[in-house]
């Protein structure tokens, strides 16, 4: 890599929540990034988990005057997770624009129906709607990435994952818990980093999961209202997990944690990497 040309990130799922926080720590950081999302403009953003849902604030727009903010050029790019030529379009016009993507954080999840549904209310269409918006997405947008950083011998990929993939539910969905498409699909994403860890690690791919635990985005703030739940867990903010990711994509020291998984808030801490959230 050219001790000269500035590293790019993409970042998806950043108009809101970690993904924007990533972006905008990653840009602290020095890097150039761009920036995926549905949401464009300011006030399009809405909770999609059930017909008629709320508005969220955030918007790509936003994001992109952040990372501007901090020095550094954002590129936004409009994707779904749900729609596959979106996601090759997105990396085509970053490549375009800038000529390679340096690091992938694949932060971006379905808040469609099916993440707080009980089982039997979980149509199949659901679960298949997950699988491929939380973990089918995130390989076809790796497999799009993956050949420029093979060519030049050096790229990083950050898969967000969650608790989900690794535990039981305290409780039914709704009270507590989650539904099991959504802890389906992730459980399946969660796979990805230890393998490209080990299959292309030799060729210079560093591949990291990071499991931001709870932390109260904007979505979560409405779910928790909606449930009642307000409260009844400790939370961090999303710019904890985002400054562990910003750490991943920076320090030689990360290296040595190819493949493997973070608990982000016990490594913030450790590392001292955010000032004391609680």
């Amino acid at each position: 890599m050219s001790a000269t040309r500035p590293r790019t990130a993409f970042v998806t799922g950043a108009s809101r929540g970690i993904g924007k926080q990533t972006a905008v720590h990653l840009a602290r950081a020095g890097l150039d990034v761009a920036i995926g999302a549905r949401t464009v403009h300011e006030g399009e953003g809405r909770d999609d988990g059930r017909e008629g849902g709320p508005p969220l604030p955030g918007s790509l727009e936003e994001t992109a005057a952040l990372v501007e903010a901090e020095g550094r050029r954002a590129l936004t790019v409009q994707m779904d997770l749900l729609d596959r030529p979106t996601l090759g379009a997105a990396v085509a016009r970053i490549v375009e624009e800038w000529g390679h993507i340096d690091v992938l954080v694949n932060n971006a999840i379905s808040t469609g129906p099916g993440s707080m549904t009980p089982l039997m209310e979980t149509e199949i269409g659901m679960i298949e709607d997950k699988l491929e918006a939380n973990c089918v997405a995130q390989m076809v947008l790796i497999r799009e990435v993956l050949p420029g950083m093979l060519d030049r011998g050096d790229g990083t990929i950050v898969n967000v994952t969650s608790a989900v993939a690794l535990m039981d539910p305290p409780a039914p969905p709704g009270e507590g818990g989650w539904g099991l498409a959504y802890a389906m699909s992730k459980a399946a994403f969660h796979r990805a980093a230890a393998h490209l860890a080990v299959e292309l690690g030799p060729r210079g791919i560093r591949a990291y999961n990071v499991e931001p635990g709870m932390v109260l985005t904007e979505k979560m703030e409405i779910t928790q209202r909606e449930h009642g739940l307000e409260g009844r867990y400790p939370s961090a903010p999303p710019s904890v997990p985002a400054s562990v990711i910003a750490w991943l994509v920076t320090d030689p020291e990360a290296a040595d944690l190819n493949g493997e998984t973070l608990t982000a808030q016990r490594v913030a801490r450790e590392r001292s990497l955010h000032p004391a959230w609680r």
